[in-house]
């Protein structure tokens, strides 16, 4: 260290937060150290020269009269505004966002020095409370929404403050570091002078500025339009990467109604050719809740009027505010007729003449079809089966084709559940319709999965049917990415006879608009991130939500300047409920499927299946059961559904396992409990008996009662075995066991035969019993076997990947599947035990017995060699 040039000390200085050890370490960095120069260095160079001085003044032991000369010589920024705050601290007057000694370290001849340098520069210094150049400006801030005349703070002295006295920021804790955007963007003509002082206006202020630019003033004034377009221009052309960004139009867009001077002031912007886009943006509604609301369908109304827009989505977004946002009430009968109830006419007529008024019409067959497939559409849409009879002059046939289209795509939207159980109500002939199309369409076999090899596939395979659409809602609350997989296209439904092919509607998640909702705020978090969207140009655009521009400023205000990660919670309800992709009363299709079609029926398997591949959960415990009672209203458990999700390499449910540990059946698949013409698609209406398999169904969903020994875990099976496959090929032959033979010391001809006999029968009648094996025992032993299978299937393909990865140690983590089953396996045999110590006895074996007659054999494990005590010490 004592050879190192003074060039590398000062380097090694500057990085040092507190360099006073550092002095300490000898003699020669201590002489260095007192360089006036070294100092002034060390301040430039760590906090630049706009806190040089503020970090020095806080620092008097280091700062003396040849320090401060340096600074100023250097560059180092001195503004009215920190000699100001420096007087007001030093002579114990608050500064309220400093909260440490600062000045009052500095020796009073230094300090006098430095006011005196202030006075030279700025002549007679305003020192009262109030009058400091910071506290104008925050005038100028509460001012901002008063005309101009209004204003306390005029232009001529704000201009003053900023170009004579040269303002700026002088600390990360000021509040006026993040308010002093505010006040460029009142007056834009302040600008270059603040570029002079050293402020750069970065992009990530760009939205911030803008939005308090179009603020909705308190008092409206006739020139406010030409005050807007003024400033956005003048800023606009003093820095060219501030320009009006699709977010912040968007939300000027939502106040087309409340805010007119700033939607008008936009409107002259985009005709003068001065917006990077083009104002459509209606499309994203679509899948949103605010497209039944009825300030929403007057906004996107003033918008299709200024800007019109020949996009059948955007038409289709306009139908439904017309539809959806009529506040006239709507029988829920679907028999009332419009000749039978006024109101519906009117409902009708108030419908008609705002298509007409639109230019919408004429509407179609596939328009009504549309309309009805929304996921927004009340439980009351008979006014649009009446609009499409009484108006577009439908008939029977026609109608029933209708409402069959829209029955068969509602299986795919997971929300739908109410409208299909009206449908169905309504017509009898949908129920066995729509049953046989699920069977017939929707089945998911193993052959149907991606390849366990393929992990981005099965990652992101889901099933059409039971999507966990309260998943897509978190995501789009809390900005997060879709969780739910795309949907995996099934084979297409033949049309129901006598009946024209549904019109194709977009399945569940699918944005028809071109994109989902995203929301407004999630650019405040990084601004660079919006990359993605961009132009051309590679510009920023930014993103589009449905936040109002008084909202965005509301959490701009509410919200802490360093926590912008945070932006979301500071949202209210009114913010977000409008947002959200799923209707506020709703019902689950797969809940309703099981509770139409019963819990051993076809359909009803089917959806089980969707549902666990999914992980939806809301439809997998529709009917919540507890220990003790009867499982008879769930959808059987099958061990089809594990081998399905350690496919996918997905965790299965808690549910499932409960069901196992409550006594649930044991079924390889749904064909053990199903009639094959309820697989094969002929479903009968409900209430209605079928024949069923007489074996499988006389107990078909039961709570075990009596549990007892199950099979041995100690098989050599490879790995799960097949329904039909023998379970003892490949075992070894088992020894006849002892152990349970009782040594008898009766003496013959005596009285103590009797009661040997009642032993004897008493036993064989406890090993007749435990030759039945338990539920839960075959579960056991089938789960134990797919455990087995992806044991060892993990070590394999930890083997492949050390290989391949050579002398680096590489940690392979386990799939979610074989981490739930390994963990739950252990809980259910531990559970078993004790079933089984409760019935035989605390001194009941360990062993588990197989289905075989000949209980008097039994499987022994070989008895592993024990180590020697010599071997181990050495």
């Amino acid at each position: 260290m004592d050879r190192l040039c003074d060039e590398i000390l000062q380097l090694i200085l500057n990085e040092l937060s507190n360099p006073a050890p550092f002095t300490q370490v000898c003699r020669r960095h201590h002489e260095f150290s007192q360089d006036s120069y070294v100092r002034a260095t060390y301040f430039l160079a760590r906090h630049g020269r706009i806190q040089a001085l503020f970090w020095a003044l806080g620092r008097g032991k280091l700062l003396n009269e040849r320090v401060i000369d340096i600074l100023l010589n250097s560059g180092a920024h001195l503004s009215r505004y920190l000699a100001q705050c420096a007087m007001h601290h030093y002579f114990r007057t608050q500064v309220p966002f400093i909260k440490t000694r600062w000045v009052r370290t500095v020796p009073l001849p230094v300090f006098a020095y430095f006011l005196s340098i202030a006075a030279r520069m700025y002549g007679d210094i305003p020192v009262a409370k109030g009058e400091d150049d910071g506290s104008l400006l925050s005038l100028l801030l509460k001012q901002s929404r008063f005309p101009n005349e209004y204003r306390a703070a005029k232009w001529d002295q704000v201009n003053e403050v900023v170009e004579k006295y040269r303002f700026i920021p002088f600390s990360d804790k000021d509040p006026m570091m993040a308010q002093f955007p505010l006040v460029l963007a009142m007056e834009p003509r302040l600008l270059p002078f603040a570029r002079l002082n050293g402020f750069h206006m970065e992009r990530k202020y760009r939205n911030f500025v803008f939005r308090r630019m179009f603020e909705k003033p308190a008092i409206m004034f006739e020139s406010r339009a030409d005050e807007i377009i003024a400033n956005v221009r003048e800023l606009s052309r003093l820095a060219p990467d501030m320009f009006i960004s699709r977010t912040v139009a968007a939300e000027i867009c939502m106040e087309a109604k409340t805010n007119e001077a700033a939607y008008t002031a936009l409107k002259r912007l985009d005709k003068e050719g001065s917006l990077k886009f083009e104002l459509a943006y209606m499309q994203l509604f679509l899948n949103t809740r605010s497209v039944t609301t009825s300030y929403t369908a007057s906004v996107l109304r003033i918008l299709y009027k200024d800007f019109p827009c020949k996009d059948e989505t955007v038409r289709l977004v306009l139908l439904l505010t017309i539809f959806l946002s009529e506040p006239t009430p709507v029988p829920s009968s679907l028999s009332v007729t419009s000749e039978q109830s006024t109101i519906l006419a009117r409902y009708i007529e108030t419908c008609h003449n705002e298509i007409l008024e639109m230019d919408l019409g004429p509407l179609t067959r596939n328009d009504i079809t549309d309309v009805l497939m929304s996921k927004f559409v009340p439980e009351r849409f008979g006014g649009v089966l009446e609009y499409a009879r009484a108006i577009l002059k439908m008939g029977k046939t026609e109608l029933e084709g209708v409402v069959t289209d829209v029955a068969l795509g509602c299986l795919e939207i997971g929300c739908k559940g109410k409208m299909l159980k009206k449908l169905v109500e309504a017509h009898e002939f949908l129920g066995p319709l729509v049953g046989a199309h699920i069977v017939r369409n929707y089945r998911i076999d193993l052959d149907d999965l991606p390849p366990m090899e393929d992990e981005s596939a099965c990652k992101e395979y889901s099933a059409p049917l039971c999507a966990d659409f309260m998943l897509r809602g978190r995501s789009f609350l809390l900005g997060l990415e879709d969780t739910a997989g795309p949907v995996v296209a099934m084979p297409q439904h033949a049309p129901a006879p006598g009946h024209a092919p549904a019109a194709p509607q977009n399945p569940e998640g699918a944005n028809p608009g071109g994109g989902d909702v995203e929301m407004a705020d999630n650019e405040s978090d990084n601004e660079d991130d919006d990359a993605a969207h961009g132009s051309e140009d590679d510009e920023d655009l930014g993103v589009v939500g449905q936040d109002t521009l008084s909202a965005m400023i509301r959490k701009d205000e509410m919200m802490p300047t360093r926590r912008r990660r945070y932006h979301e919670l500071y949202t209210n309800y009114h913010d977000s409920i409008g947002k959200l992709p799923y209707p506020a009363d709703y019902t689950q299709v797969g809940s309703w499927i099981q509770s139409y079609f019963g819990h051993l029926s076809a359909p009803a398997a089917v959806a089980r299946i969707h549902a666990v591949i999914n992980q939806n959960y809301n439809v997998l415990h529709h009917h919540y059961t507890t220990e003790g009672t009867v499982l008879a209203a769930r959808v059987p458990t099958t061990l089809k559904q594990f081998k399905i999700l350690a496919r996918l390499g997905r965790s299965p449910s808690m549910g499932l396992y409960d069901d196992i540990e409550w006594g649930t059946e044991f079924y390889f698949t749904e064909e053990d409990y199903l009639a094959q013409e309820e697989l094969s698609g002929i479903i009968p209406a409900p209430g209605k008996k079928t024949r069923r398999p007489r074996a499988r169904v006389e107990q078909a969903i039961k709570c075990e009662t009596s549990p007892t020994p199950g099979p041995s875990s100690a098989s050599t099976s490879a790995g799960p075995s097949t329904p039909r496959s023998p379970e003892s090929e490949g075992k070894k032959r088992p020894r006849r066991s002892v152990a349970n033979g009782t040594k008898s010391y009766v003496v013959p001809d005596s009285d103590d035969e009797d009661i040997a006999d009642g032993e004897d029968q008493s036993q064989a009648r406890l090993a007749k019993k435990r030759r039945a094996e338990s539920n839960m025992q075959r579960w056991i032993k089938h789960l134990g076997f797919i455990l087995k299978d992806e044991q060892k299937k993990y070590n394999d393909r930890k083997r492949r990947i050390r290989a391949a990865a050579g002398d680096a140690r590489i940690r392979v983590a386990k799939s979610d599947f074989h981490k739930s089953l390994a963990f739950n396996l252990a809980r259910l045999r531990r559970v078993d035990r004790v079933k089984r110590e409760k019935l035989y006895g605390a001194n009941v074996p360990d062993e588990e017995y197989g289905s075989s007659d000949e209980d008097e054999y039994q499987h022994r494990t070989a008895r592993g060699k024990r180590a020697r005590v010599g071997d181990k010490a050495a």
